[in-house]
């Protein structure tokens, strides 16, 4: 077996190997194949995963992969870009410090990284539908939100291609994975939409097998007929909006737009499937490129005119600005003809209506049973009323298991009426008890008595004949139980307030929770809460040490014991469900809310001012910045070495021995923990170096001399306590070899060294400890044998020079 990277490393820094990785992959995703995407989301996660440095590597995996995604949208934009590409290096390093910040800055939660926080969404959409990223795309980008379980959902088909790349995609990231067919049927006078999920079909090569067989050939041929009528139905209402909206939109931002092209739109949208949404950012993308034309008039007029004209343009300007597809759908496009939603098909009135489309829902769930015998039907509960629920689920006859309970979309659109005693309905169900579902329903037929609808009497008698067969419909779910479902119906479109994703509090990290609680980043709380209980697997007995078994063996029927053996695993388990619309839940939105929608459209005025690219510390250049760090900690280290040595030897070059221990030290450790010199003839000595490390040591190091030799040793040693060298060399030595300990693990813990580094300084504790009090000792062989020169540095694993300890 060879390791992933093979001799990659031989050839770049980790940092450049990562982003040729990601460019490669985003590269791919523009323009590439199928195969190619997937071969380069597999050598990203090569990359990334078996590079990653600090205690963090999950984490820092996901802001390295945004921040390069930020960096290629940034293209033309290079002082940008310069700043992205600096973060990129920084964030290489894996300190939790700069991770944190990242992940807050790109309104990321922290994931704990044991990878077992319960993330998920029930409903997303990818290009091949209604949404905007390819599968790869989709699944890269779930996999940095932090999502592990994910549901892609399709229209009436799907495309073996789409399918085998979605699942391949998903292996590679490990993300558990469901893909969906959302069929529309009819129910009274509307459509009701149903999504079909197989089970049982683990991989590609399963899933393909079982869209090959015949008749589920023959189904999907049905599949791609509604969607050929949504596309004429969809290029009916582009017709229709340059016949009687496209002057009205051009007088309105005084743009000048020719009339669309159908073939052009159909290229918009492709791979996508044709629909109300595609057509609302076709338009938006040409009205942008009119009002660019526009604004560069604007711009020669708006010198030339007086102040009453000037506010005008500039109102103007910022219309153009704000204006999004989201206004184009409101309020040119007519939705009657064909949204989104199926409901808006007229049903009565187009003969030209596919086959599937004039089947009744039961006729639909009794073909889509002959499918595949392992699946799940969850109904979309969009435009249903608790009524309508509770007829669609007796007529179904228990094949549909699962409710949509919340959709992100319609929630947010205040489509929550029925949210609750839909559910009550739904517990009622799962309990079994005749008395608590004859109560729900009692409740639900007395809503519907109060409303008013054409169909009210024929629907009244089909509710009281389901009270009265109330316990067919338990015994319906009695063996499977109704479930929830919760998506955000996400296409990853720029006008949507909310992202895909959702977690669970519970099972998010600890600064994660506490960012939730301060409501920061303008995350939505869903009033629903799944109660979830941790489960933590122990290490079996046959991969323990021998002596730790046996130990065990004998104390095995202590109390307490079984929390002390070592941890294998930690899961947490599903326990139950609950809805609550007067508070908030434990189940939060992964991504925060975007506040409005800007076209980056502004005037080019001459007296504008530029904005400049930022200057910080963190944007310093690299080198300068190293020598600085330097400078600082030097400057103390000299300054203490020149006041209070008497040997004008030490008082002059104290420091840069000292300097020159902590810097050769460092190199030599880097050196050899890289292989050594003679590892491979493609690398320098200096290629195993980190010289913004070893600098940062230095800084470090330079202001330990004050700490210990002044501060401690004179200032509360000598002064505060009357303990010398002379009088209690003992406590002493041992005060100060304490409190460069406690030093050398704080700076260590601040600079976001490994979790080993950290702790393993406090073997310096005994280490300085013994140094400083065996010469005490006369002739002791303790005291010989540690000075012959070197000891075992605990922290790096390595051979540290004992004048280095000696010095502190």
């Amino acid at each position: 077996m060879f390791h992933p990277l093979g001799i990659k490393e031989l050839a770049e820094s980790k940092g450049l190997r990562t982003a040729y990785s990601i460019v490669n992959l985003l590269e791919s995703m523009e323009r590439g194949e199928i195969e190619n995407r997937l071969q380069a989301l597999k050598g990203l996660k090569d990359d990334i995963f078996s590079t990653a440095d600090g205690p963090m590597p999950k984490n820092t995996a996901r802001v390295l992969l945004q921040t390069m995604k930020e960096l290629v949208r940034a293209k033309g934009d290079y002082p940008l870009q310069l700043h992205l590409a600096h973060d990129f290096r920084v964030a290489a390093f894996g300190k939790p410090r700069v991770i944190r910040k990242q992940l807050k800055h790109y309104h990321l939660l922290e994931m704990p990284e044991e990878w077992n926080q319960i993330t998920f969404d029930d409903h997303v959409h990818d290009a091949n539908t209604s949404g905007r990223k390819s599968p790869t795309h989709l699944i890269m980008d779930a996999w940095i939100k932090g999502i592990r379980r994910l549901r892609v959902i399709y229209y009436h088909y799907i495309e073996p291609r789409f399918a085998a790349e979605l699942i391949e995609a998903a292996k590679i990231m490990e993300i558990d994975l469901r893909i969906g067919i959302e069929f529309w049927a009819r129910y009274r006078n509307q459509y009701i939409s149903f999504i079909w999920v197989s089970r049982d079909l683990p991989d590609a090569a399963t899933f393909l097998c079982f869209l090959a067989e015949p008749h589920v050939v023959k189904f999907m041929e049905q599949g791609k007929a509604v969607l050929k009528y949504q596309k004429k139905c969809v290029l009916r209402l582009l017709d229709d909006f340059n016949e009687q909206h496209l002057d009205k939109i051009c007088k309105e931002l005084d743009i000048d737009m020719k009339k669309l092209c159908p073939e052009h739109f159909l290229q918009f949208s492709s791979p996508g499937q044709p629909s109300v949404l595609h057509l609302g950012e076709y338009i938006l993308f040409e009205a942008v490129k009119a009002m660019k034309l526009r604004i560069k008039d604007l711009n020669q007029i708006f010198s030339l005119s007086d102040s009453k004209e000037q506010q005008k343009i500039k109102n103007l300007v910022k219309k153009m600005d704000c204006f999004s597809a989201n206004d184009i759908i409101s309020t040119y496009l007519c939705l009657s003809q064909l949204p989104d939603a199926p409901q808006a098909f007229d049903i009565y009135n187009d003969p030209n209506v596919p086959d599937r489309l004039k089947l009744n829902f039961k006729e639909l769930l009794t073909n889509i049973e002959q499918l595949y015998h392992a699946f799940r039907i969850t109904l979309n509960l969009n435009n249903l009323k608790p009524e309508d629920i509770l007829e669609i689920l007796y007529k179904g006859n228990g094949l549909i298991t699962r409710l949509e309970i919340i959709n992100l979309k319609n929630f947010l659109m205040g489509k929550t009426d029925h949210i609750f005693l839909v559910n009550e309905l739904q517990k009622a169900i799962n309990a079994g008890s005749l008395l608590k579902l004859k109560r729900v329903v009692r409740q639900i037929i007395q809503g519907a008595d109060q409303a008013e609808h054409a169909d009210k009497k024929d629907q009244m008698e089909k509710l009281v004949d389901i009270l009265h067969d109330i316990d067919a419909l338990k015994n319906m779910y009695a063996v499977r139980p109704l479930k929830s479902r919760i998506g955000s119906d996400s296409s990853g479109r720029a006008h949507q307030t909310y992202g895909m994703g959702f977690g669970i509090v519970n099972t998010l990290s600890f600064r994660a929770s506490k960012e939730i609680r301060k409501q920061a980043g303008g995350r939505l709380i869903l009033p629903a809460s799944i109660k979830v209980n941790q489960r933590i697997t122990m290490m079996q007995g046959n991969n323990m040490n021998p002596i730790l078994k046996w130990m065990i063996n004998i104390l095995k029927y202590l109390p307490g014991l079984n929390q002390m053996m070592p941890i294998q695993k930690k899961e947490w388990v599903y326990e139950s469900f609950a809805l609550n619309m007067k508070r908030k839940g434990n189940i939060v939105t992964l991504g925060g809310i975007q506040k409005e929608h800007i076209n980056n459209l502004r005037l080019d005025l001459a007296n504008t001012e530029k904005t400049n690219t930022e200057k910080s510390w963190k944007n310093l250049n690299t080198k300068l910045k190293n020598c600085i760090k330097i400078f600082i900690g030097f400057v103390p280290a000299f300054l203490c070495f020149a006041l209070t040595k008497d040997w004008w030897f030490l008082a002059y070059f104290g420091a840069f021995i000292w300097f020159g221990i902590t810097g050769i030290r460092n190199i030599v450790q880097s050196v050899l923990g890289g292989g050594g010199i003679r590892r491979s003839s493609l690398l320098k000595w200096n290629d195993y170096i980190s010289w913004e490390r070893l600098t940062d040591s230095l800084l470090f190091t330079g202001f330990s001399v004050p700490l210990l030799d002044y501060i401690i040793k004179t200032l509360l040693l000598d002064k505060g306590f009357g303990i010398t060298i002379a009088s209690n060399p003992l406590a002493l030595y041992s005060v100060m070899a304490l409190a460069n300990g406690i030093y050398l693990s704080s700076h260590n813990a601040f600079r976001g060294l490994p979790k080993g580094a950290i702790t393993g300084t406090s073997g310096w504790f005994f280490l300085i400890f013994l140094r400083r009090s065996i010469p005490l000792i006369s002739g002791s062989p303790i005291s010989r044998s540690i000075r012959s020169g070197v000891v075992w540095d605990i922290s790096s694993k390595a051979l540290l020079p004992l004048a280095k300890v000696c010095t502190i």
